[in-house]
């Protein structure tokens, strides 16, 4: 990130603020950075818990421990400092010339409880504002350098997708199915999952957040792998359904295994080729959904059980929250980035998603 990137991020963040003095994130993760700590910094290693961001309409200062102050120096560009504290009193010290006695915006989203507390009594701010709207407008918009990390992220994962099928192999069980799929896409150039990988298989296909167990694979069986990755901090999410044995089998119903695929994957080019600037994002949910309930024959209606997609950024559920869902109140705009993900699901039978990362463009969409 270069300073014109951050100088333009603090301004569409204060832009009509004008009651904030500052804006203070606290780093409280202990296994991945905050999103927005990253999105005003650009950092792009170290982990930096329990450090914080005072952002200001010119300047952001980061406030960290001597465990990672050189890190945090080697990333800085123009409208940036480090300052560097040993200890919980040398912490509230540098923090107290931004907030005490100031209006100063949190991200009330994910600021627990116990840290307001600390955050009130240990600084005294005039009054804390909630700005997590304000971060999620921001975020939902990307810049080049977001887009090409997101296309990276959404590449790899598809390479790997196609990697892991060689190692389909029955009697082998989901858990170590997506131990090899998370190594595939470390050898790829994945910095991390974006998410825990999911693999079901034969009817666990039917419960779309169900996580790997022992459950062996079987001929006949789905095999439904959800999966993203992490590139320049950015996520991807991607799902495949596949269907494993061989078609001569007649104990096992390929006939409608296949139509289930079929139509998934028709409300999903459908929907995807409906994203344009201006247009509602719940009309996209609808397209699919309509579709499967009525348009494709009316047999599986009802068995889309969730929204149709979700913002993808920094983390792999950006916000806002909801976005292609019956309920989402945004409208499409060049630079989102969205997941559409389209599924059937019969309890004791098993199911299909089909999922891609999608850019809405000034002319439609492109898949990532």
């Amino acid at each position: 990130m270069n300073s014109d990137i951050l100088g333009g991020r603090l301004h569409k963040i204060f832009d009509g603020r004008k009651e904030l003095d500052a804006i203070l994130i606290v780093n409280s993760s202990t296994s991945r950075t905050d999103a927005n700590f990253l999105y005003l910094t650009g950092f792009k290693s170290g982990l930096f818990e329990g450090s914080y961001v005072v952002a200001e309409r010119g300047k952001i200062t980061v406030v960290t421990t001597k465990l990672e102050c050189e890190t945090a120096k080697a990333q800085t560009v123009d409208g940036m400092e480090v300052v560097c504290v040993g200890g919980p009193d040398e912490l509230y010290k540098a923090l107290a010339p931004y907030v005490t006695g100031k209006s100063v915006g949190i991200d009330a989203r994910v600021v627990s409880y116990q840290r307001y507390g600390m955050i009130t009594e240990k600084l005294k701010p005039k009054k804390l504002v909630d700005v997590s709207d304000a971060f999620a407008e921001a975020r939902m918009i990307k810049n080049n350098d977001e887009i090409h990390a997101m296309r990276r992220a959404s590449s790899l994962t598809k390479m790997a997708m196609l990697h892991v099928q060689k190692a389909f192999k029955e009697g082998m069980a989901e858990k170590d199915l997506a131990t090899e799929f998370d190594h595939i896409s470390a050898k790829l150039g994945s910095e991390g999952p974006s998410f825990k990988t999911i693999v079901c298989f034969g009817k666990n296909a039917s419960e779309p957040h169900h996580f790997p167990d022992s459950t062996k694979l079987r001929n006949g069986d789905f095999i439904l792998i959800d999966a993203g990755a992490i590139v320049d901090n950015y996520c991807s999410d991607i799902t495949r359904t596949f269907i494993f044995g061989q078609r001569d089998d007649a104990k096992h119903d390929f006939k409608t295994m296949e139509e289930m695929h079929r139509i998934v994957k028709a409300a999903q080019v459908k929907a995807i080729r409906a994203i344009k600037p201006g247009v509602r994002a719940r009309s996209i949910h609808m397209i699919a959904q309509n579709y499967i309930d009525t348009e494709a024959g009316g047999k599986y209606k009802g068995r889309l059980i969730h929204s149709l997609g979700h913002s993808i950024g920094l983390e792999v559920h950006d916000p806002p929250y909801p976005f292609l869902s019956p309920s989402s109140k945004v409208i499409l705009k060049p630079g989102m980035v969205t997941s559409v993900e389209p599924g059937i699901y019969i309890p004791g039978f098993g199911g299909v998603r089909i999922e891609d990362d999608v850019l809405v463009t000034r002319d439609g969409a492109i898949v990532l």
